[in-house]
């Protein structure tokens, strides 16, 4: 069991695990905005609910600039698990067909490993594209790459309870982690 860990200020740090969280509480340096009623910590004397969201007592600064490195579950995250020429989703690509990282200018031509210059491509227009760049390939990339915020690469690979959604949502805005549909 996991639970989310916001700032004095309600904004969203970390998913820290419930252990944690309840020592933190105990410590008296966080206390329980939502917690498991399905779920306790029992000691021989208390029971103390099991915490989904807690809120530190005190405010801790945090680096407003925080780099994350392209890693291939980032940039999948960053967009959307499709691939930028075709639009097909993870989902939709055949039985040999999977999600790799395309570098838009090759490094071979002189490009990085950087956000503006990575996107997610199928297998199929990755190797279409080859050693060239989209156009000559008679590719065209769907979104321009950029470098994402930190908060939307964090949320998009963790899996957060809806309560613990609403929280970042509240402090971030409706896009920082999709709706989830069953």
């Amino acid at each position: 069991m996991s639970c989310l860990a916001l700032n004095a200020s309600y904004e969203p740090l970390m998913i820290v695990p419930a252990r944690r969280a309840i020592r933190l509480v105990l410590d008296e340096k966080a206390e329980i905005l939502e917690h498991d009623a399905r779920r306790a910590f029992r000691t021989v004397r208390t029971e103390h609910p099991c915490p989904l969201v807690i809120r530190l007592v005190r405010y801790v600064q945090v680096p407003r600039r925080f780099r994350r490195q392209v890693t291939n579950t980032f940039l999948f995250a960053r967009d959307g698990y499709a691939c930028q020429y075709c639009g097909r989703h993870k989902r939709e690509l055949h039985s040999r067909e999977f999600l790799t990282r395309d570098h838009v200018l090759p490094i071979s031509r002189g490009g990085g490993n950087s956000w503006e210059n990575v996107v997610t491509a199928c297998s199929s227009c990755n190797h279409r594209k080859g050693n060239r760049l989209p156009q000559e390939a008679g590719l065209r990339l769907a979104t321009r790459p950029i470098e994402p915020n930190h908060v939307e690469l964090v949320w998009a690979v963790r899996k957060v309870t809806p309560i613990q959604a609403k929280y970042i949502r509240m402090f971030f805005g409706d896009d920082a982690v999709p709706v989830m549909r069953h």
